[in-house]
């Protein structure tokens, strides 16, 4: 379990790594020349970002990670989809983001508290089952004692033992 705590994390970073030199080391696609065109032809390229308020498509500036404002506001910009503005996509990504990771973070310590739970259950079991044979192994005791004891007094040796008074 703890292989896939790394694991998981480690590919997704990886990969994110591949995908954004992948993007900055490929040769730069010419979104530019796409400038007097519409939204959907611009966005067609996945490097190219629309900005509605200029109507120009650029090259999507993947070293500052979001667009500076002095290429595109926020608000006016689109990416991989025309209908949807830039700070929408994030806000909504963030909290899906957000939401996944409560989600999980529930979820591990729901299965930590289980987990604890049923440990401490099954060493109340364990306990119980001693305290079961405990008490069967004193009765069993109790019983050898009085046929011992009748058996003694069978054969007439209820007295006090003989050896007794060397010790």
């Amino acid at each position: 379990m703890m292989d896939l705590r790394i694991l998981l994390p480690a590919l997704l970073l990886v990969v994110g790594l591949a995908t954004v030199f992948g993007q900055s080391s490929a040769p730069a696609q010419v979104c530019e020349a796409k400038n007097g065109t519409s939204c959907e032809e611009c966005l067609k390229n996945v490097t190219c970002l629309w900005c509605i308020t200029t109507k120009s498509c650029v090259t999507y500036p993947v070293r500052t990670i979001l667009p500076p404002h002095s290429l595109c506001p926020l608000n006016d910009a689109r990416w991989g989809l025309c209908w949807m503005n830039f700070q929408t996509l994030i806000i909504t990504l963030a909290v899906v983001g957000g939401v996944l990771i409560i989600a999980f973070l529930v979820c591990l310590f729901c299965c930590c508290k289980c987990e604890n739970f049923g440990s401490q259950r099954f060493e109340a079991k364990m306990q119980r089952q001693a305290n079961k044979t405990k008490t069967k192994q004193e009765e069993r005791r109790a019983e050898m004692k009085q046929r011992h004891d009748e058996i003694r007094k069978k054969y007439g040796l209820s007295g006090q033992n003989p050896y007794s008074r060397f010790a």
